[in-house]
C-alpha cells in the first residue's frame, strides 16, 4: 500500500531466499504491524508467491513488482536511503524481483543500483527500466547510462518510455537484443488518451511487453488492450495500480467486505491489487513504496487464492458504491 503515484537482472535464480516458515513468519509480523488479521495471513501458508509467465520465453516471474517513480528519487544521505534499503531487502526476501525505473525518475536508478549493490542481490533482480529521449544516439547514450546507475551490463527489460521516438528506439532494442544487451523489448505509457497507439504499436510490432495504467477504477485496458496483450502473447505490466492513491482515499474509513477472505485478502491494498492480478492477461503490477509495512501489505496479494471472474465483478460492484 503507498498514496505515492507508481508509473513501474539476471534469470539466476534467487539464493538465500527465505523458506516458507521464513516468509509466512515476516508477512505475519508485518501484517500485525499494520493492524491486519494475522489469522486470515496464516490461512495462506500453504500458498506459494504468485509466478506469471513471460509469453515470449516462458520465463516466470513474481506477480508483485515494485515501482521506483518518486520513492527512489532520493539523494546520497543514509538518512534518506535507509528506508529504501529496508524495502529493497524485504522485497527480495519475500520473493520478489521486478524492480522497474526510468531516467525520467530523477536518481531512481542510481539508488536502486547502489543498494542492491550493498545488499548483494543485484544479480538476482529482474531490472525493467526505459528509454525517454529522441534520436538514436541519445537513445544509446542514455540506456548505456542507465547500465551503468543500475549496475549491470544486462537489462532484462528495456521499454520506450510513453512512446517517445518509438521507431528509432525499437530499432536499436531490437539490434540490442540480438546481442544480448537487452532480454525483452517493451513501450508504455500511463495515459488513457495513448491507449490507440498503443494497441495500433503492440498489433503491428514484435513486442515482449507494454505497461499500461490499469485499476479497479479505471478499467479501460480491458477494452482492447489486454485482450490484444493476450492474443499477440505480450505480457503486461500495470502502472498506477492505486490510481495514484485516489483508491484509497475513495475507500478511507469504509469496512473491507467480509467476502474478500475468500480469495484471502485482508487490507484494501490487497483488494486493489488482487483484482488487477486476477485478470487473465496481467503479468504484474508495480506498485512503488517507500514503507516497509506497506511492501509487506502489497505482497501479501500475491499470495493464496485470487478472486475468479464472479468475485472480480462483485469487487468492481462493491467499490462503485462506496
Amino acid at each position: 500500500m503507498d498514496s505515492d503515484v507508481n508509473y513501474g537482472n539476471n534469470t539466476r535464480p534467487a539464493t538465500g531466499k527465505l523458506t516458507r516458515r521464513q516468509w509466512l513468519a515476516r508477512v505475519i509480523g508485518g501484517a500485525a504491524a499494520l493492524g491486519l488479521n494475522p489469522q486470515l495471513v496464516a490461512g495462506t501458508q500453504d500458498a506459494d508467491m504468485l509466478m506469471r509467465r513471460i509469453p515470449k520465453s516462458g520465463e516466470t516471474i513474481p506477480a508483485i513488482g515494485l515501482g521506483t517513480a518518486r520513492t527512489f528519487d532520493v539523494g546520497d544521505e543514509s538518512m534518506a536511503r535507509e528506508p529504501l534499503r529496508e524495502v529493497l531487502r524485504e522485497y527480495h526476501a519475500l520473493g520478489g524481483r521486478v524492480i522497474d525505473s526510468s531516467p525520467m525518475y530523477g536518481n531512481a536508478e542510481q539508488v536502486v543500483g547502489d543498494l542492491a549493490a550493498d545488499l548483494n542481490i543485484g544479480g538476482r533482480l529482474f531490472y525493467a527500466t526505459k528509454v525517454w529521449t529522441s534520436g538514436q544516439r541519445a537513445g544509446i547514450a542514455q540506456m548505456e547510462q542507465s547500465m551503468r546507475r543500475m549496475r549491470t551490463e544486462t537489462i532484462d527489460l528495456m521499454q520506450v518510455h510513453n512512446l517517445v521516438d518509438w521507431r528509432v528506439h525499437l530499432k536499436t532494442l531490437r539490434e540490442w537484443q540480438e546481442q544480448g544487451r537487452v532480454r525483452y523489448v517493451g513501450i508504455t505509457h500511463y495515459l488513457n488518451s495513448a491507449f490507440d497507439d498503443l494497441a495500433d504499436i503492440m498489433a503491428t510490432e514484435p513486442l515482449d511487453f507494454v505497461q499500461l495504467p490499469y485499476n479497479i477504477a479505471n478499467r479501460e485496458a480491458e477494452r482492447r488492450l489486454l485482450p490484444l496483450a493476450a492474443e499477440r502473447g505480450i505480457a503486461v505490466l500495470v502502472n498506477v495500480p492505486f490510481d495514484g492513491g485516489s483508491l484509497f482515499s475513495a475507500v478511507r474509513g469504509k469496512p473491507l467486505p467480509t467476502w474478500a477472505s475468500e480469495f484471502d485478502c485482508g487490507s484494501w491494498a490487497q483488494f486493489f491489487l488482487k483484482f488487477i492480478l486476477a485478470h487473465p492477461a496481467v503479468t504484474c503490477p508495480i506498485p512503488a513504496t517507500r514503507k516497509r509495512k506497506h511492501l509487506i501489505d502489497n505482497m501479501q496479494a500475491g499470495a493464496g487464492r485470487q478472486p475468479n471472474a464472479q468475485q472480480r465483478g462483485r469487487m468492481v460492484e462493491y467499490f462503485a458504491s462506496l
